[in-house]
């Protein structure tokens, strides 16, 4: 919903969305960035130029996609960036308030799953049949291991076999499901990352028309919050403005804090827009 009014906006002051296209190169002249190529869904290609870019693209494949080529250290800096990859399993499940908490962190070695979002503690808005509710089952691995490769009925399978063994649900019916592919959801942070990325970030200093913004776009493990600061800053560069987006977030206490709401703010709110807990399950049967 935050994405749609947020494509209103854009367009409704003239600006233009285009979903379902992928950036494939980045053409630049010297120091700026002239043009990227654009693939289509039905993949057909062209060429869209402009003053100035913004990238949230992974880093890595900003780099190795220019034309012509970043110098040859840079190159190598970007191999060195790993990711960790992601897939969620979301069931739909017959019944209502199946536990209040937002998300359950998973530390149980009897299941592969690591966490459980439970999208009706967000909103009811997320759930379109008020005696259903819909249970992410979220798995962490990498592209093309095991769990990556295994095809959705088997995922399906396994995710509720998992939630049986939480007993988080009861015997209560799985309807349906759908599984969802993320690559590259988490930078990596490992001994190689941080001077690869510096070196990175320091040619990509000589490029004044493209910032790097958001979670993969710089690798950087941000919250979401953070990563949009960042794109909307990179913004206000843009319009004349002088923001240094690496200095966004860093070395600063960040807390997702729980509190009870006073009861006039539960009042203002409503039951289902109030922030819901978090909770850690660990050797659970």
């Amino acid at each position: 919903m935050m994405w749609e009014a947020f494509r209103d906006r854009v367009e409704d002051q003239g600006g233009e969305v285009r979903m379902e296209q992928k950036v494939r190169r980045i053409f630049r002249d010297e120091n700026r960035v002239r043009a990227v190529e654009v693939e289509n869904a039905d993949g057909s290609t062209y060429e869209f130029a402009a003053d100035q870019f913004i990238s949230s693209m992974p880093i890595s494949a900003l780099v190795e996609n220019m034309v012509p080529p970043a110098p040859d250290h840079v190159r190598e800096a970007a191999k060195k960036l790993r990711y960790r990859d992601f897939l969620m399993v979301t069931l739909i499940i017959e019944g209502e308030n199946m536990f209040p908490d937002n998300w359950i962190y998973i530390h149980s070695p009897d299941v592969k799953v690591g966490r459980i979002q439970n999208f009706r503690s967000w909103s009811e808005e997320m759930i379109p049949e008020p005696n259903r509710s819909s249970l992410g089952m979220e798995y962490f691995c990498n592209e093309n291991d095991e769990l990556w490769d295994k095809d959705d009925k088997e995922l399906l399978a396994q995710a509720e076999r998992e939630l049986r063994t939480l007993n988080l649900v009861g015997d209560a019916p799985v309807l349906d499901g759908k599984v969802i592919r993320q690559r590259k959801a988490y930078p990596l942070y490992d001994g190689d990352y941080r001077d690869a990325l510096e070196t990175i970030r320091e040619w990509l200093a000589t490029i004044p028309n493209l910032q790097a913004v958001g979670r993969n776009g710089m690798h950087r493990y941000n919250n979401q919050d953070h990563s949009m600061l960042t794109a909307m800053l990179a913004v206000k560069n843009i319009l004349g403005e002088n923001h240094d987006l690496w200095a966004v977030n860093v070395e600063e206490e960040y807390h997702e804090e729980v509190r009870e709401p006073e009861e006039s703010e539960q009042r203002a709110m409503g039951h289902s827009e109030r922030l819901q807990p978090t909770r850690i399950l660990a050797g659970a049967k």
